[in-house]
């Protein structure tokens, strides 16, 4: 495909209306974006500039009360077409696609018959609370220290592990099959490469492989301990390859013609490679479903002492992984699918700015959003949503406001512990994510937090994460410096708040968050 193309200075003759005029060939990746509740295709050409985008939802189950599912062929089916439809609708042959990125939600757990390659059960969702006593058991047999000192982990019922087992024992005779060799597991990366490459490549990465509680830190390698402790043969876990690299290419039925998988992260380690977040101490802030929080800390793994968690950022081809600390919120995003689906507030998401801005404070209403427990900084499995402060004069737009608030406070805490663990203040927050569209909402972070919150002109940064590694891999893009020049920022957030307000209101927060934790007692 050729493409005329406009080029910046100095590379033209600083006129703006100069079109360069020579033929350029376009190199094109296609990041395959899987989410919590939609999959995603985006195609990006070398300049960072998304060509077209397709989404698809798939159904969430719901079986029991803290139990979260997904069928993971209704998850393949719906990425797969998202996929084909993208460079459908683009025009762009697949030929002409120099590389696959893969990024997908986290901890989501698969398990699959390698001859059929069907799952032995519904997939459990990382929100999913099912294996809690399991975890609660393991902490009173000593292993957390153990756990948290080889994977940066805490043991909770958000990582792959337990979900693991739980399938093994659960499902009639899985776990001799898995013994066997016939079983494979994965998290989403894993499956969608699997059935992309009919079954011939078996690989997750480092970033993956890291929010398993199954993967050393320190080796990048499963751990035999580990595997021991929860009772998981090594024969069904996937090869740990790095981030940034060719791990294969899909079957040419799929898409059309065979392309190079070559870059994979786990959603929220490709968003901070999207953020540019290349040095030690850049931090950013994805709000998705959830709301998750890293840190660069560099090629050395670093052990939270403030209730976060230590995790794999990325590794590029022939170097050092890079790590990073985290703290995830575990409703985010999904507090305003609750009130738009749940409590039926407004039709569409982006009607919550409007409704909350009516508004010109929460009128004393918090709103906790533990529907499936806290995350850091508390790690409360057993806490529960809960909404304090309503009074005779309270309507629908204070609920809405008290929701947004909910949470930035709720990534404010986490900022505070990260700030602790780097002994440094941030000098500024970094935002993407769908509700970072969301002005009221920046706004209030920027104030609650104290620091600059920054919006990039590409809020897509987790599907960018995943171009820009498979396209290091491929040659689309030659280093981290190219790639940190094609990052712009779109819209600055300056806090404004009188530090004795944010203190009032985050010690109003931290009221109602601990009746959240205590809601049974």
């Amino acid at each position: 495909k050729i493409d005329l193309i406009y080029i910046d200075p100095p590379y033209n003759t600083g006129n703006k209306d100069f079109i360069y005029n020579d033929f350029f060939v376009m190199k094109y990746i296609l990041a395959l974006d899987q989410g919590t509740t939609s999959s995603r295709a985006i195609l990006l050409n070398h300049r960072a500039q998304i060509v077209s985008l397709e989404q698809l939802e798939f159904p969430q189950h719901y079986p029991q009360p803290g139990w979260v599912e997904h069928d993971a062929m209704d998850i393949w089916r719906t990425q797969l077409a998202c996929a084909r439809n993208c460079l459908r609708k683009a025009g762009v042959s697949p030929s002409e696609v120099s590389a696959i990125g893969v990024t997908n939600q986290r901890e989501t757990t698969v398990v699959w018959d390698k001859t059929t390659g069907l799952p032995v059960a519904p997939a459990i969702v990382w929100q999913d609370r099912r294996t809690a006593p399991y975890c609660t058991e393991l902490q009173r047999r000593g292993y957390e220290v153990l756990v948290r000192e080889k994977t940066g982990l805490r043991i909770d019922p958000y990582f792959s592990a337990t979900k693991i087992r739980w399938i093994l024992d659960r499902i009639p005779g899985a776990r001799a099959r898995a013994e066997r060799g016939d079983l494979a597991f994965g998290t989403i990366d894993t499956w969608l490469i699997w059935k992309l490459t009919g079954g011939r490549v078996f690989v997750t990465d480092i970033t993956n492989a890291s929010r398993t509680m199954l993967c050393n830190l320190d080796t990048c390698r499963w751990d035999d301990e580990l595997l021991d402790i929860f009772g998981i043969p090594a024969v069904m876990l996937p090869e740990i390859v790095p981030s940034s690299c060719v791990v294969g290419e899909t079957l040419a039925d799929m898409l059309g013609a065979p392309i190079p998988v070559a870059g994979i992260a786990g959603d929220q380690q490709a968003a901070t490679f999207g953020q540019a977040c290349f040095e030690a101490g850049c931090a950013k802030n994805t709000y998705g479903t959830g709301g998750f929080l890293l840190m660069n800390v560099g090629s050395e793994p670093r052990m939270s002492q403030h209730r976060l968690i230590g995790t794999a950022a990325w590794q590029l081809c022939g170097e050092r992984a890079q790590y990073a600390l985290e703290g995830s919120v575990f409703i985010a995003g999904a507090v305003v699918q609750w009130l738009r689906d749940g409590l039926q507030f407004f039709n569409s998401a982006e009607e919550i700015e409007s409704l909350a801005q009516s508004v010109p404070d929460n009128g004393g209403v918090y709103l906790v959003p533990a529907f499936v427990g806290l995350g850091a900084p508390h790690w409360d499995s057993e806490a529960r949503g809960m909404m304090i402060g309503l009074t005779r004069g309270t309507t629908k737009a204070h609920v809405a406001r008290a929701a947004l608030e909910g949470i930035a406070f709720q990534c404010a805490e986490v900022l505070e512990a990260m700030q602790l663990d780097a002994g440094t203040e941030l000098k500024e927050l970094r935002v993407d994510g769908g509700a970072s569209r969301n002005n009221l909402l920046m706004q209030f972070q920027a104030d609650i937090s104290g620091v600059p919150v920054i919006r990039p002109a590409i809020t897509e940064t987790t599907a960018l994460g995943a171009a820009f590694l498979a396209g290091l891999s491929t040659g689309v893009w030659s280093s981290c410096e190219e790639i940190s020049a094609l990052w712009r920022v779109d819209r600055v957030f300056e806090p404004s708040m009188s530090a004795d307000r944010r203190e009032y209101l985050m010690n109003q927060w931290a009221r109602a968050v601990g009746r959240a934790r205590n809601w049974n007692k």
